[in-house]
Parts: structure tokens; sequence; C-alpha cells
């Protein structure tokens, strides 16, 4: 891994700014990006970013800022984007801040106060170097101010040409992954612009090794496959599951496409038990309904537990004694069952409670 440190005047770095709103911001003389396509938005407050501008005016520095090199010999800002654009928008003449006891923009200023400005150093590091190597040491960066997010970590790892379509597909305000996901209500969580829509697709297509994924198909020429496979699922899902409901949103739907595609379940008889399940008072996490009514864990459901006030009772009933081994127990010994299972019916209710010891209750679970 090679890190590098530099010092580089903000004339340099603002040299050729341009910003094309979600098609990404570049400077440096069209060598920096400094916000690469559809990555997320400039998101300083007011505060924030007049900050910025008051301490370069004042000789004070700044955090260091990061810079990937990228395979072309350009550069893409890891850290420091929302700092960089502060400085090129106010020198751009975007906004105006109190500047020695008077409101002024960029161009009010005397020639003495802007070459101040122009000739002040900014400390960047400039990284590069294997894939994982990179990887491990964006990670352990305390970055300042706005956080990157995992996603926007690997995204800086692993740039060409097949992460800018996937970007293209998955990370923009209004993309088409967003607008199908979207189309008869949401079945995926997050926000595209903060990578979250392209993080769920990678987690999907390759059981959550999205690193693999983005490695192994880095230097492709588009990400047709990625956009391909999130259709599907998409489409699987709304076919099975035709009734939306609003926990629908964030299931992990890849991870059920992937095993249950080829199987034809039955969505009449599917929407009946989900119904049925949607108003079991038992049922504490009701997203978990979808993938309990194909895989029948029901880990997926949270099921209510046993208050303490019905395990004190169950076990002063029982005296103690695990009705099992029939060996007797402190009570914290003992864990709380259903006597009649809650697939069978079962309720969480004092009347269906019983004490068994911890050896028993994990057989009958399974555990």
């Amino acid at each position: 891994m090679k890190i590098e440190l530099h010092k580089i005047k903000i004339s340099e770095v603002v040299k050729d700014y341009k910003d094309s709103a979600e098609e990404g911001v570049s400077a440096f003389g069209g060598k920096l990006d400094i916000r690469p396509k559809y990555q997320r938005e400039f998101v300083y407050s007011g505060k924030q970013r007049d900050e910025v501008i008051r301490t370069v005016k004042n000789c004070f520095p700044l955090n260091v800022m990061y810079w990937v090199k990228k395979e072309d010999g350009n550069f893409e800002v890891l850290d420091g984007q929302q700092r960089t654009i502060s400085i090129a928008q106010f020198v751009n003449g975007d906004f105006s801040i109190e500047f020695s006891g008077r409101t002024a923009m960029f161009h009010n200023l005397t020639s003495e106060e802007q070459e101040q400005i122009m000739n002040y150093d900014l400390m960047i590091y400039h990284c590069e170097g294997k894939d994982k190597e990179k990887l491990d040491w964006f990670k352990i960066i305390n970055i300042a101010g706005e956080r990157l997010t995992d996603q926007e970590l690997r995204n800086a790892v692993y740039t060409g040409p097949w992460l800018s379509d996937a970007k293209l597909k998955f990370s923009k305000s209004n993309c088409a992954a967003y607008l199908l996901a979207n189309d008869g209500g949401s079945l995926v969580s997050g926000s595209p612009i903060r990578q979250e829509y392209l993080e769920t697709a990678l987690s999907w297509i390759n059981n959550e090794d999205i690193e693999g994924y983005m490695a192994k198909n880095q230097h492709d020429k588009n990400a047709d496959e990625l956009w391909q496979y999130f259709q599907d699922v998409i489409h699987w899902v709304r076919k099975t599951f035709p009734n939306y409901r609003k926990e629908m949103a964030g299931v992990n739907w890849g991870e059920l496409y992937n095993e249950f595609r080829n199987k034809k379940p039955d969505s009449e008889k599917l929407e009946k038990e989900i119904k049925e399940l949607m108003q079991d008072e038992d049922v504490t996490k009701k997203s978990g309904i979808y993938p309990y009514v194909l895989t029948r864990k029901e880990r997926y459901l949270s099921i209510r537990a046993f208050t303490p006030n019905m395990k004190r009772e169950a076990y002063e009933r029982q005296d103690g004694i695990c009705p099992v081994c029939k060996k007797e127990f402190a009570i914290g010994e003992m864990e709380a069952d259903h006597i009649t299972p809650w697939h069978e019916g079962g309720k969480t209710i004092l009347e269906n409670c019983q004490m068994l010891c911890k050896d028993d209750n994990r057989r009958k679970s399974g555990i």
C-alpha cells in the first residue's frame, strides 16, 4: 500500500471546477472526481460550509483529505468531498460569507484576500495499492465530517467501467432500480444516492460477498448481469406476493429468490397464511413473516417471549422440577417453553408455559 502526503494549493485543486449535478463534480484540471457519477450529493449545511471558508481565511489547518489514485492516473476523492466542494463553490461565486467585517463573495474580495485563499495549502494523501490493501486502509481511517458508508468505501476501491454502469442503474435518485423496486410499494429500503440500492443488489447476487463480486467484475464493460438479476428478483417477489404490505420493504428478497425461485410457491395459499400471521399477536416481527412462510424457520418471527411473571408462576407451579428429566433446578437454570408449540397453535400465555432445564429445552428446540 502506497500512501503519500502532498501539499496542494487551492488554486490547483479548484482549477476547471465543474458541477454537473448527479453526473458528477470534477476539478484539478479535470483529473479529480470530487463526487463521481451518482454518488451522494453535497450534504454540508450552510454553517458547515461557511466554517470551512473561515478556516481557510484564518490560515487554520483543515483536516487531511484522501484521494484514491485510479488506474488511468487520475484521482477520486475518498474523504474530503464536502470540504473540497465548499471551497470550490466559494471560489466559483456560489455563496457569500462574512469576511473581515463585511459580507462578500470571492469576487468581492481584494486581490490580496483572493491570493491568500488560493495559495492555501490543502494536505492531501494520495493512496494506491492492491484492492484489499486499500479497502482495509480506508476502513480504519478516522474520517471526519460526513462518514462514508461501507459501499462508498468499496466504490473507492473497485473503480472502473463496471462500477460506472452500476452507479447509473442503482445510484441515481430516480434510477432504474429505484423506480422498479418502488412501483407498487417499496421492496428495498435505503437511499440510492447513499449506495444502499447498489449494496443490496450486490449482497443478493453473491450471498453477501459484495467485495468478491465487485473484484470479479471490476473490469467488465457493464453491470448488465447485476441489473438483470435485480429485475428477476423484483418480478419474482411481485408474482409470489402480489398483495403489497409495508413490511415487505427491507426483506432479504435475494436470499429467498436464490433458494425458492424454481419451486413455484402457491401465491394464494401464502397470502392466506400471511394474513393470519399478521393478526397473530405472538408474532412480533411482521417483516419476518415473508421468509417464514417459505422457510418455516420460526427465528424470523421473533415469537413473543413469556414474561418474567409467567416464568415465575410456572416455576412455582412445577416446584422447580423439570418435567422432562424430573430433576430440580434453580429458576436461573431453567428456560420458558411452550407446552403446545407455537406452530401447532400454542399461545404465549401462562397456561401454555412450562419451565425446562436448559439442556432439555435446547434439545427440544433443536439448538
